[in-house]
């Protein structure tokens, strides 16, 4: 990027209502299975978390990773390679590797980080990486590192996949594609997907962060859903900071692949080790999710009767079954003046512009959590009714 005013550039992006701001959250408090944010002094009802099975303040939870930091300190002091890993990683992965029907898995210390180590360690120069339009923005960034080609596929379209395998000079090395979409809420084509990469003798990797523990019979994610195996997706990538409520990210696979991520995934080798405490609250919280399915199903109850309602009142919403319904309005001016009038209401409820989502796109992400209860669901499609009344030009 050349040289440029930085003042210049910070205006451009207000004119063009681009600029982000962020909101200091002050205190998280619950009264029965309320959900509410203190921010500037005032009490919202938070529908923009990702936090699903309201699991990131469980009283079980929060225990666990305060009574580990008695035990291990705060933090591990070293990268995992060093003298990072201690017995709650170990656990924890063994858990994670069970829970996810794999043979192993490996913790990272981000989401991020993880779709950055896998797809750089997989891919190089001379090989073809193949992407979904709108995958998350950590799988796009790990292409463009790792020094293979990549194309995108238009999203959602498997046949398109396909062909470009079909069509491609290079050697197709991996396919990756969210599992849930993180903007959008819809969930990727992964029967097709797993057929095509399998045909090609491609790596499948599945960015589940937004599936686990949410869809499937018992949690399992996306590839439950549709039935598949570790032999269909071969690389399942998960985030520890949605549904279970604390923070991280893990990969699971086989053995093989484990071993060698450890020996050429450099955002693994070269960080500091997740700390103790939060993959012991990660444990209780895994605990957690396959003790009480009836969080699993109640976010899946208070998604349908949000989509109802909101269909019943004229809401544009995007095609979505899952807990992240994205209020489609178009401009980013549009998308800011309607998450102030929900402020204003009581919700916060985040405006969502590009680069995150195609220009024309802007939307209000809509997120249902197990904590909610009806009543909340209710007020918040009673204040977007209204407000798309208003804005009717914009939200037909």
């Amino acid at each position: 990027m050349k040289r440029q005013p930085l003042d210049a550039a910070l205006a451009e992006l207000e004119r063009r209502h681009l600029k982000r701001r962020r909101t200091t959250v002050e205190a998280f408090v619950e009264h029965g299975n309320r959900l509410v944010t203190m921010t500037g002094g005032r009490a919202l009802v938070d529908f923009s978390s990702n936090d699903y099975l309201g699991l990131a303040h469980h009283p079980a939870v929060a225990g666990a990773m305060s009574e580990c930091a008695s035990r291990c300190g705060a933090g591990s002091g070293a990268s995992h390679l060093v003298t990072g890993h201690g017995i709650e990683h170990a656990r924890l992965e063994e858990e994670l590797a069970a829970f996810t029907g794999r043979e192993r898995a490996l913790l990272f210390s981000t989401g991020y980080m993880a779709n950055l180590g896998v797809i750089t360690a997989l891919a190089g120069r001379g090989e073809l990486v193949l992407l979904d339009r709108l995958n998350h923005a950590s799988l796009i960034d790990g292409a463009l590192l790792s020094g293979a080609r990549f194309r995108r596929y238009a999203h959602g379209d498997a046949e398109a996949a396909e062909r470009a395998l079909d069509e491609s000079s290079e050697e197709a090395v991996v396919v990756a594609t969210d599992g849930v979409f993180s903007m959008d809420g819809d969930v990727a084509p992964l029967p097709q997907l797993a057929r095509a990469a399998k045909a090609h003798r491609a790596w499948l990797v599945v960015d589940d962060a937004h599936g686990l523990g949410v869809l499937g019979a018992t949690g399992r994610g996306s590839l439950e859903q549709f039935g598949l195996s570790s032999d269909d997706a071969p690389v399942l990538i998960g985030t520890l900071g949605k549904a279970f409520g604390s923070f991280g990210a893990f990969v699971a696979g086989s053995s093989d692949l484990i071993e060698f991520l450890i020996q050429r995934a450099r955002p693994y080798i070269y960080t500091t080790a997740l700390p103790q405490p939060v993959a012991a609250a990660t444990r209780r919280a895994l605990e957690v999710v396959q003790r009480e399915p009836w969080r699993r199903e109640r976010v899946r109850a208070l998604t349908a009767r949000f989509r109802e309602a909101a269909r019943a009142a004229d809401v544009p919403l995007a095609d979505s079954n899952t807990p992240i319904q994205p209020v489609m309005l178009g401009s980013s001016q549009t998308a800011l003046v309607a998450q102030q009038e929900l402020l204003d209401a009581g919700f916060w409820v985040v405006a969502i512009r590009p680069p995150t989502v195609p220009r024309g796109s802007a939307r209000l992400r809509v997120t249902l959590s197990a904590a909610h209860s009806e009543e909340q669901v209710d007020a918040l499609v009673e204040k977007l009714g209204r407000l798309c009344v208003r804005q009717q030009a914009v939200c037909e």
